[in-house]
């Protein structure tokens, strides 16, 4: 019997188990047990996709907690702790001489052996297998023959933004450029493009697409993520989901209003001043250099007309931090009473928001889970903010 999961599939890990680094901006309490914690008790979630599995040391602590029975390998693939389930994954930087700039792309492992033959594989073709995002010295049709040759999933990062994504740098019209579109599982979206945009590029209407969080901090774990109807939680059951296997799918995607994404409109990279696409000189400073956003970015890749792709609803929310006059101490509050934030983003009725916070902000939940939110735009660097209509 299927039944609705949400999942996370992009989050990072900050310090490894040594408080050394992992990704460099990330934060330093984002470890991974923390990362698990924080997704099964407080997040709600029930899948995290944890995209540095493959430094060593991250392995190693996985290790530790399974040795010391607070996790356990699935027969399915992925690793159970408390509620949630562990993805094992590794983002990587791939910039080979079809490139015309790099691109993010994302590998994920069934098991923790596959994982460690992948680590120890990558360890001969970047410099650093410690660290996060590093640059791969090679092809990425070998890179992907290598994920499939090990049974995994590959799905390029964040398409769209500017700096490292496909889209953004990588290609100058194709993903075949770069890559073999048959050996790509999904595509992820970016916080700074949505379903009905990316859907303009006729090459990708084929394509599951991901919407997730990259998270550099624990309290932006599921600031976007979906759901996927599944059996359960596991590496399997997610990638029949990417390619419709008996009725698994993605259900819906849950994301931030391309508005509030810091790369979505074109802007002067100096003084953030907003630009028009055909603008080469900002007004306001002077400066010729720019930031091209995700929007004008695909309305020059258009290609798809009017047609009509059959997909799941895109749902635009927030996190509950981004609310206005939602502070630490009332976010503690809900999560007192309702558990976690899951719990409060979907199924919190108003009557029983109102016996924990005040009635304007429990309005604002509910307007913010029926996509009633007013939007300031983000760009070039700069997230965009929330404001109550």
């Amino acid at each position: 019997m299927l039944e609705s999961f949400f999942a996370d599939m992009h989050i990072h890990i900050g310090r490894d188990m040594y408080q050394n680094p992992v990704k460099i901006t990330g934060a330093k309490t984002l470890t991974l047990t923390n990362v698990l914690k924080e997704a099964s008790r407080n997040k709600g979630i029930h899948m995290a996709g944890v995209i540095d599995s493959h430094a060593p040391a991250v392995l190693e602590e996985i290790k530790e907690l399974m040795n010391a029975r607070y996790a356990y390998e699935l027969e399915n693939g992925g690793i159970r702790f408390e509620n949630v389930t562990l993805i094992l994954g590794s983002e990587i930087e791939v910039y080979d001489e079809n490139c015309r700039g790099p691109i993010h792309v994302l590998c994920y492992l069934p098991t923790m052996e596959k994982m460690k033959k992948f680590s120890e594989w990558l360890s001969a073709k970047m410099k650093n297998i410690t660290l996060s995002s590093q640059r791969y010295y090679g092809s990425a049709k070998e890179l992907q023959y290598k994920v499939k040759e090990l049974s995994g999933i590959f799905i390029p990062a964040h398409v769209f933004t500017p700096f490292k994504s496909m889209y953004g740098k990588g290609v100058q019209h194709s993903l075949k450029e770069v890559f073999d579109p048959d050996l790509i599982d999904g595509i992820e979206l970016g916080l700074s493009s949505d379903t009905s945009m990316a859907d303009q590029i006729k090459e990708l209407h084929d394509f599951t697409f991901l919407s997730n969080s990259d998270a550099h901090s624990l309290p932006k774990i599921a600031r976007e993520y979906q759901e996927l109807l599944m059996e359960e939680p596991s590496f399997v059951e997610f990638n029949w989901a990417l390619h419709h296997v008996e009725n698994r799918v993605v259900n819906k995607n849950f994301g931030m209003n391309p508005h509030l994404g810091k790369y979505y409109t074109t802007v002067c990279s100096q003084c953030l001043e907003p630009l028009s696409a055909d603008r080469f000189t900002c007004q306001k400073c002077g400066s010729s250099k720019i930031v091209k956003g995700v929007s004008d970015r695909i309305h020059e890749l258009r290609n798809s007309g009017d047609v009509k792709v059959d997909r799941p609803p895109y749902l635009y929310q927030v996190p509950l931090e981004y609310l206005p006059k939602l502070g630490p101490k009332t976010f503690a509050k809900l999560l007192e009473y309702f558990k976690t934030e899951m719990n409060v983003i979907h199924y919190a009725s108003f009557d029983d928001l109102e016996k924990v916070i005040p009635e304007k902000l429990a309005a604002s939940i509910i307007a913010m889970r029926e996509g009633k939110l007013s939007i300031k735009a983000g760009g070039g660097g700069k997230y965009g903010r929330v404001t109550l209509s």
